[in-house]
């Protein structure tokens, strides 16, 4: 008769035990989970993207890319993707469309691209067309990012024009940078591996987009 006592309280205890560890696993995650959150001063909701650019932007769908790599780093996005060969900012503003997408207020952040405007003509664009797109974010909710891109291998020499020019314009009118093209010319400049351009020696290669995507990432949430 003892030894059923003392057996029937042995399995209670034991069962105690693993209820209560399970019980101290889940308050760990949960605790886990609100300090990475606090440390990078991210909520829990979702945040709604909408790239704006050409080829270098829909080249190996970035957006895609950038989903994949925000959800690494325990950030919820969605995106919605306008982008057209060949198209500057001030073409997607003469479309109209991108307009009427940011004042549906859907947005918290609009990522903008267009060639490399080393030049004065892409420098006004990025500034002028820019400071359009700044003030419409503003007052539709959102926040305006430059996605800073970068020039052909065969006009390399321009890369320092890329750089300058979209790093004033974010400035300028008070935007987020997203330095993707600075990122690729210290790889490039320390390391002299080309393999961020595809074949053509402009568009990104997978890897090249995946490198952009970590950047737009880091520069939005995580700094």
């Amino acid at each position: 008769m003892v030894n059923r006592f003392v057996i029937i309280f042995i399995g209670l205890f034991i069962v105690c035990i693993s209820c209560s560890s399970s019980h101290i696993t889940q308050e760990s995650g949960v605790e886990n989970s609100n300090q990475q959150n606090d440390s990078r001063d991210i909520s829990d909701k979702e945040y709604d993207l909408l790239f704006v650019g050409n080829s270098l932007t829909y080249s190996n769908n970035l957006p895609r890319l950038v989903t994949q790599e925000a959800k690494r780093k325990g950030i919820v996005i969605t995106t919605t993707m306008l982008a057209k060969p060949n198209y500057a900012i001030v073409d997607h503003w003469a479309d109209k469309e991108v307009q009427r997408l940011i004042k549906t207020k859907k947005y918290d952040i609009v990522i903008i691209q267009q060639g490399p405007s080393s030049q004065a003509d892409g420098r006004e664009m990025l500034l002028n067309s820019g400071k359009e797109y700044s003030n419409l974010c503003n007052a539709n909710g959102a926040k305006l990012a430059y996605f800073m891109v970068w020039p052909s291998r065969i006009y390399y020499h321009t890369f320092d024009g890329v750089i300058k020019n979209y790093t004033d314009a974010a400035i300028n009118n008070k935007a987020i940078l997203c330095p993707v093209g600075k990122i690729w010319k210290q790889h490039f400049d320390k390391t002299s591996d080309f393999s961020y351009y595809s074949q053509d020696q402009f568009h990104p290669s997978l890897s090249g987009s995946k490198v952009a995507a970590k950047v737009i990432v880091e520069s939005l949430f995580l700094k």
